[in-house]
């Protein structure tokens, strides 16, 4: 498993990644309900998911990192298959906290 505080810090870069995109969220209009649910669960799971990680419990701390990346997943999907205009920045948002979720539990795995 990789070194405490490298992921530490991978984690900070993914949680502000995730924030901004339920910061866009809440000021784009006309979201998708699914899609602005979905981010802001991944939001408070992440807050939530703080403490997690710092107990190093390796077994705990890969189940957490597969339950955001399983969000990141819905997310990503109800943008896609989303019927109204998504704003590019939020998608982008979106798409980048997808990417490091999922890279990261590649590399937890």
């Amino acid at each position: 498993m990789m070194r405490q505080n490298e992921l530490q810090q991978r984690f900070s870069q993914i949680e502000n990644t995730i924030h901004q995109a339920a910061q866009r969220c809440q000021s784009a209009q006309a979201i998708p309900m699914d899609l602005k649910d979905c981010i802001q669960q991944l939001d408070q799971r992440t807050t939530q998911a703080r403490n997690t990680l710092q107990s190093q419990d390796e077994s705990q701390i890969r189940q957490c990192v597969d339950d955001l990346e399983q969000l990141g997943d819905r997310a990503k999907d109800a943008c896609e298959h989303s019927s109204a205009n998504v704003d590019g920045e939020l998608k982008n948002a979106i798409m980048q906290a997808h990417r490091e979720l999922s890279d990261l539990k590649h590399q937890l795995h």
